[in-house]
């Protein structure tokens, strides 16, 4: 039997040969070759500098026949990029014990917003005041709908925004919002609300490319969890956005996504298209997706509000998997309000995504702020903008600048916080190696998730020189082939020490304030802790905006949301939009 060059360096990868020149060299000795021989491992051995046995080379050689039988038949075996693996990812810890009681939705008290002569207008309202015209039937949504559309045509072409339009699909689902609310049919505070979902959303009847040209066609059967519960809650799908190819960046075979704040710059990713149309007015809300970082670099960058939410809280059901372990979906928004509505309508249980837990998300926008403990990165906060950045940032005058500026920004936010009375509790993040896990395990589980694309060549698609944007993806799958399974569990062993650690940090807070820059964001992707990234100033060299985090309890959303929420209505930071796509004149 010829050898399979995955299964062949997959196996040596499990004996801890990777980092060595024996698993290429003894390639290349048996290539042309029906079977491996003793020999042949004996002179690789020789070639790459290693010292074997006789008893290991000849222990060796039975284990790769019988290797090589076995993953010859799990190659027909088919897998899909979701079909997942029998092992969970649980963020939970043992002793952990959380409320299991639903309660109503209660949302805040606004006033009726104001209808304006041009409908376009209102395409910065929040999704609250959105909701509140529609449920008042002072706004259609069909109107709103066709205003929507009409923003992302007029804008896309600057922006790059969108993949594919769902025009057929949102008109129809606008015209039954209309009839339902006249009929008396209210399905809560998202219906009649044009949406726009990350294009790793599978929706039936129309593309799913995952931004990547080798699935620019791909066509799936049946509708995301999330977007069949955005269905149920009365929203409407008006189009499907960019993401960086397979969820990296914000590149995608279409262009770059860029940012309403600055076109000439790119809109930070992978939830490109989700955070630009959001910032820019031109849908309610979208949906995007984290594995690290992907919804709170653009939301950052674009001066968006975006949840991540805990490990566990949304079902994942027809979503591109890139890691089994990291990926969570969440709302980007434009309020913070927003982001816990938008949450509301799709977290808990499917069925299917066997990592969601049933714990309800009781979201109640007057909870009294002095019930929220409040901790702060205490160091991080008074070391920002005079140390190096890190050791891969810019170390030039104006990238220091630029920390100062930063830091200025985040020291403003503590002192709100202090002005609407929060007591500040200092804490410290967990030090070591165990975050570094993280890349270990997602590379694994992506090359795994997109091993297909690998074997059958398709990847080249995405790179080369015929390529004007080519990703870095099908090297590092590559790559990931030669990772030893005991290397990918020692990291998942990490994880559950650094998962332990943050634990011990929460014990008596339930919202952590921290820079959004800075080691957080790989320590809390790699436990699971919830998000919530919202604007706190705007650079004055060129007016792009800036963020802070505050991190919540694992399913800590609704307290993380309350305190976010009173931050963003004291600052008023989220009240600012792009200016260049401001409505348009109304010429009548």
């Amino acid at each position: 039997m010829r050898r399979d060059r995955r299964q062949f360096l997959g196996f040596l990868s499990g004996l801890g040969l990777s980092s060595t020149l024996f698993p290429g060299a003894l390639w290349a000795l048996a290539a042309d070759h029906d079977e491996i021989t003793s020999a042949m491992v004996e002179q690789a051995a020789r070639l790459a500098d290693i010292t074997l046995t006789p008893e290991m080379s000849d222990a060796m050689l039975r284990g790769l026949n019988r290797q090589a039988q076995s993953c010859a038949a799990l190659d027909k075996v088919g897998f899909r990029n979701w079909d997942p693996p029998a092992t969970l990812f649980n963020p939970v810890l043992p002793g952990m014990d959380f409320p299991r009681e639903r309660r109503p939705l209660v949302v805040s008290h606004i006033a009726s917003p104001a209808v304006p002569k041009n409908l376009e207008e209102v395409a910065f309202y929040t999704a609250r005041q959105l909701g509140e015209l529609v449920r008042r039937r002072r706004v259609s949504s069909l109107a709103l709908t066709e205003m929507y559309l009409e923003r992302l045509k007029r804008y896309d072409p600057l922006l790059k925004f969108v993949i594919t339009y769902t025009t057929d699909r949102a008109l129809a689902q606008a015209k039954e919002a209309d009839r339902d609310l006249a009929a008396g049919r209210y399905r809560g505070p998202l219906h009649g609300l044009p949406w726009g979902a990350k294009d790793l959303l599978a929706v039936k009847g129309y593309p799913t490319t995952w931004g990547a040209l080798p699935y620019k066609d791909q066509m799936l059967p049946e509708d995301a969890a999330v977007v069949q519960r955005l269905d149920a809650a009365g929203a409407v799908l008006i189009a499907k956005l960019t993401l960086g190819a397979l969820a990296q960046g914000d590149v995608w075979f279409g262009g770059i996504t860029r940012n309403p704040w600055k076109p000439s710059e790119g809109s930070s990713g992978s939830s490109a298209g989700p955070a630009s149309t959001t910032a820019a007015g031109c849908v309610a809300f979208s949906i995007g997706s984290e594995t690290l970082g992907s919804i709170s670099s653009p939301s950052t960058r674009c001066g968006a509000t975006g949840l991540r939410p805990t490990f566990g809280r949304v079902p994942r059901t027809g979503a591109m998997t890139l890691s089994w372990t990291f990926d969570k979906l969440g709302p980007i928004c434009r309020a913070v309000e927003d982001c816990a509505l938008v949450l509301h309508a799709i977290y808990g249980p499917d069925g299917r995504d066997r990592s969601v837990h049933e714990i309800p998300f009781n979201w109640n926008a007057h909870l009294p702020l002095h019930e929220i403990r409040v901790g702060y990165l205490e160091t991080e906060f008074a070391n920002e903008g005079t140390g190096h950045g890190g050791p891969f940032e810019e170390q030039t005058p104006e990238a220091r600048a630029r920390r100062a500026e930063q830091a200025r920004f985040d020291q403003r936010t503590v002192e709100t916080l202090r002005r609407l009375g929060v007591r500040l509790i200092p804490k410290t993040l967990p030090e070591g190696q165990a975050a570094s896990s993280r890349g270990l395990i997602i590379n694994a589980e992506a090359a795994t998730a997109f091993d297909e694309l690998t074997q059958s060549g398709r990847d080249r698609m995405m790179e080369g020189k015929d390529n004007p944007f080519p990703s870095t993806w099908p090297n590092q799958f590559r790559i990931a082939h030669f990772l030893p399974a005991v290397a990918y569990l020692n990291a998942n062993r990490a994880r559950l020490m650094l998962m332990e650690q943050m634990e011990e940090l929460f014990r008596d807070i339930d919202v952590l304030v921290t820079p959004t820059n800075g080691p957080q964001l790989t320590i809390t992707n790699t436990t699971g802790h919830p998000a919530l990234i919202q604007p706190n100033g705007f650079r004055a060299s060129d007016g792009t905006p800036t963020s802070i985090t505050f991190l919540g309890r694992l399913f800590g959303e609704e307290k993380l949301c309350v305190l976010g929420r009173a931050y963003q209505e004291a600052a008023g930071f989220y009240l600012r939009h792009p200016p260049q796509f401001a409505a348009k004149p109304d010429e009548s």
